[in-house]
């Protein structure tokens, strides 16, 4: 194994363990409506974890709808925690059959979104995505997760397309539109590996091309390509058994 491969961020790993340990506290009645969280520093030392892992944590929480940040009190649990398609996949978390689903509803709203995004995008959508794109260089170079800067650069071009509902439906799935961060249990070294998301970036790319040069026609097919790829990796994944060197073999292009 290469030392790619080996190469696993540990804090999203931890994020990901404590949001469920919350969640399942909050589902089971041992948090309540209303209920304070303990503090930021009592949730490190009790989960064994760095603050920023406890304020990643809180941050997907507060997006899920389930607890509220209110300065100078505290973290609180929402009185009425909203059933909605995120709080059903989380309890599909790690299965690829939920990275499929997501896929072929990100397939219904992405490939044409990509195209109005190049038809529609302003100056300032179009830095959105630049800028998103360059992110995930940044952090892919440094080895840190890219999970949250691959969501920025779809979101900015659903945003691109002047329509809120695109941004909207993004929003609901969260950070389950990013299919490797569903199934990291299963082998991360390889989801994670530079050498795969030098290959999703690559797919980024073309996308961001299209849309610069307001290319509809190839932003959409450029969209389709990447989706479709992501599908038939995933696809593999689950007629493999989580076998990863027969879902994801070594390609070019």
């Amino acid at each position: 194994m290469s030392q790619q491969d080996t190469l696993v961020p540990r804090r999203p790993k931890l994020a990901d363990r404590l949001v469920d340990e919350i969640r399942d506290q909050i589902r089971s009645g041992a948090l309540r409506s209303g209920d304070k969280l303990p503090t930021e520093l009592q949730l490190a030392e009790e989960h064994g974890v760095s603050r920023t892992v406890v304020r990643e944590a809180v941050t997907r929480l507060a997006a899920d709808g389930l607890v509220t940040a209110r300065q100078g009190a505290g973290v609180f649990v929402n009185e009425q925690a909203p059933v909605t398609i995120e709080s059903l996949l989380s309890e599909m978390s790690g299965k690829v059959s939920m990275v499929l689903n997501v896929l072929e509803v990100r397939m219904a709203i992405e490939i044409e979104s990509a195209a109005l995004a190049a038809q529609r995008r302003s100056g300032s959508q179009e830095a959105d995505i630049v800028a998103a794109f360059a992110e995930f260089d940044r952090l892919l170079r440094q080895g840190e997760s890219t999970g949250s800067a691959d969501f920025a650069f779809h979101r900015s071009i659903a945003a691109a397309t002047n329509n809120p509902f695109y941004v909207e439906i993004l929003d609901v799935l969260g950070r389950r539109t990013i299919p490797r961060d569903l199934v990291t249990t299963f082998s991360p070294g390889v989801l994670q590996s530079t050498e795969y998301q030098n290959r999703l970036q690559g797919e980024h790319r073309d996308i961001m091309m299209a849309i610069q040069d307001g290319d509809s026609t190839s932003a959409r097919d450029a969209m389709r390509r990447h989706l479709s790829s992501s599908q038939r990796r995933y696809q593999s994944l689950l007629q493999g058994g989580g076998n990863l060197a027969n879902a994801f073999p070594r390609q070019t292009g």
